[in-house]
């Protein structure tokens, strides 16, 4: 119902969809490369969607029906990778989008992993953390052997986290005989480092957000002390960022959440900010260092740095004219519709993609995939040191074909990503 609403809202409304977003992305970088028109067929579509309906006992006894959804876009160049939300917004277009951005996020990266996306339409806030264990169990029952650690491998996404990895591992592991359960550990990534979890794996997207704007920042000769910075959702990835911006001597000004928004020109110190969270039911709002912000104005908001870390399709072209911010750097999948970029990119604001900004939390996740696989267990200054080395290697790949075809980010980053699938097929040719 919420699916359809949202669907008709954006009828209504002329707003792009995700899906919508993602395939103008994929058909302009397609054509700025000339990508093969056979490929290009295999691409544009998803190879397997899998929609299951699944009745969960509540703690007062009744029971309630679920919707959840496991799209599998590509893997070609190794198995299925992507999270899974718990959003009211969760529909079957949106874990296609996902699912087809989490495929060029991988092969940007070079990593043997191909793409998938999924989750349950649910608003997590209104179950206890019981019936958030059983309907997690539940919708892991319901997927059966449609993931698995050399086929399918979902981690933490939107409304999801370590604990529920653990209660996707547990109960997949419980499906197996005894003699198997030992060499599925990485069935999931994301995991608490107690239940095979990968040090690091925590901060690794942020810390990825992080260092791309650093990576920015020096090649555009940028001083990143006394930058001001904004950020949109202060879950994981805009914590993580913006404790390591803040080392580096940036100032956070303002943050946004569901909750509402806040804001001091003087600076919001991060630590103090995540503190007031945790007992204040992961929300912003009410922060005493700080002032209260309406919502429409937080994008305007003179800065130096934009971090949307929340859901897509936040910057749009009702919005995009006001910001005043250098750069867009995307913590989030989807965060800015083609027509927002289109006036940034005019404007002369740099975007820094989700499919590069954001990766180093996929970069992590095959971090932990690979230790479970080797019996191995790395330091954190091991894992970040790879993290960063891998980054590195991938953020240059993009400013050199951004800069040799005077073309934007994410053209630059969706053609390497394509072309890399590109030669995967054409090197292998096509069953039968």
């Amino acid at each position: 119902m919420i699916a359809q609403e949202e669907k008709e809202k954006r009828q209504k409304t002329g707003k792009q969809g995700m899906l919508e977003n993602v395939m103008r992305q994929f058909n302009h970088a397609s054509d700025s490369i000339g990508l093969n028109p056979d490929i290009r067929k295999i691409l544009e579509i998803t190879n397997n969607e899998l929609v299951v309906h699944f009745p969960v006992k509540m703690d007062d006894g009744n029971v309630e029906v679920f919707t959840g959804y496991r799209v599998q876009h590509n893997n070609a160049l190794g198995p299925y990778k992507g999270g899974l939300r718990y959003h009211p917004t969760v529909d079957i277009d949106a874990a296609r989008a996902l699912a087809m951005w989490m495929t060029w996020k991988t092969s940007l990266a070079g990593l043997p992993f191909g793409g998938a996306k999924g989750g349950i339409q649910i608003d997590p806030a209104k179950y206890s953390a019981a019936e958030l264990e059983r309907i997690t169990r539940r919708f892991t029952y319901a997927l059966g052997d449609n993931i698995g650690p050399e086929l399918d491998i979902p981690a933490p996404d939107v409304n999801t986290n370590a604990q529920t990895m653990a209660w996707i591992l547990d109960t997949y592991m419980s499906t197996k005989s005894p003699n198997e359960r030992s060499s599925n550990l990485h069935v999931v990534t994301g995991k608490p480092v107690g239940a095979g979890g990968s040090e690091g794996r925590d901060r690794a997207t942020g810390y990825g957000v992080y260092l791309c704007i650093k990576f920015w920042a020096a090649h555009n000769n940028i001083d990143l002390k006394g930058r001001k910075f904004i950020v949109q959702g202060f879950g994981n990835v805009g914590y993580w960022a913006s404790r390591f911006l803040e080392e580096e001597g940036a100032l956070l000004i303002a943050v946004q959440d569901a909750s509402g928004s806040i804001i001091n020109r003087k600076g919001i110190p991060v630590d103090e900010l995540f503190t007031y969270m945790a007992g204040n039911k992961n929300a912003v709002a009410g922060f005493p260092r700080a002032d209260v912000l309406r919502n429409e104005e937080f994008f305007g908001l003179d800065c130096d740095i934009c971090i949307p870390a929340a859901l897509g399709n936040q910057i749009t072209d009702k919005n995009a004219d006001a910001i005043k911010a250098l750069l867009i750097a995307e913590g989030a999948n989807g965060p800015t519709d083609v027509q927002a970029e289109k006036i940034l990119l005019e404007k002369g604001v740099a975007i820094i993609p989700d499919i590069l900004c954001n990766s180093g939390g996929v970069i992590g996740s095959y971090f932990e995939w690979l230790q479970n696989r080797n019996g191995e267990i790395w330091q954190l200054e091991e894992v970040m040191e790879k993290l960063q080395k891998k980054l590195r290697e991938s953020f240059s790949r993009v400013m050199r074909v951004t800069d040799d075809k005077n073309t934007d980010m994410r053209t630059a980053a969706f053609s390497i990503a394509i072309e890399r699938l590109e030669q995967a097929y054409m090197q292998r040719g096509i069953f039968p």
